[in-house]
């Protein structure tokens, strides 16, 4: 049975995606900040702050090898320049960026041929008035799949968009079950 590490199940597109791995028998760890809402066999959620780097080391140090990672955790904060508020810049960067690239550094070296990452993105990476500090924070993501190097590990890493027509679906390209655009890829 495979394992896939899953951010944000508690809701929106990391719930739906942990569903849909639990509807096709994976295993699922759910790493979340929020309560868990998940009951189901073959998922394990695990309380923890993304944010918190300091909270967050031991645990994903104690995360076992799995066959995918899938980056679905995250807040939208928005605001235009010369309103931006910098505090709330690195939160975002904290849990979107930072927290993906912890996790990825942990477990890709550690997955096995054919392993998948997945970063949820979002299309505001390429610009949106009012979303400047979100977007950065996904389009950073783009270049964290295109300047991975994981192709010697025989894994791949890609970056999705959060289209609103298939929260789910669009996140589980990485794993053959549909075939939308991906917004950045590295293989």
């Amino acid at each position: 049975m495979r394992t896939a590490i899953v951010t944000g199940t508690s809701s929106g597109i990391g719930k739906a995606i942990a569903l849909r791995l639990l509807d096709d028998r994976w295993r699922v760890v759910g790493l979340d900040n929020a309560a868990a809402v998940i009951e189901a066999d073959g998922f394990t959620p695990v309380a923890i702050d993304l944010a918190n780097h300091a909270s967050r080391a031991p645990i994903i140090e104690r995360l076992a090898p799995a066959d995918a990672l899938v980056h679905a955790a995250g807040i939208m904060r928005g605001a235009r320049l010369g309103e931006l508020n910098q505090e709330t810049g690195a939160l975002l960067w904290r849990l979107h960026v930072d927290a993906a690239m912890a996790l990825a550094d942990h477990l890709a070296p550690r997955m096995p041929n054919g392993g998948r990452i997945v970063l949820i993105g979002s299309r505001a990476a390429k610009g949106v008035v009012g979303k400047s500090q979100y977007g950065a924070a996904k389009a950073a993501l783009v270049g964290l799949a295109r300047a991975s190097n994981l192709r010697r590990l025989w894994i791949a890493i890609v970056v999705v968009g959060n289209f609103a027509w298939a929260d789910a679906c669009v996140a589980l390209w990485a794993f053959d079950v549909v075939s939308p655009t991906p917004i950045g890829t590295a293989w």
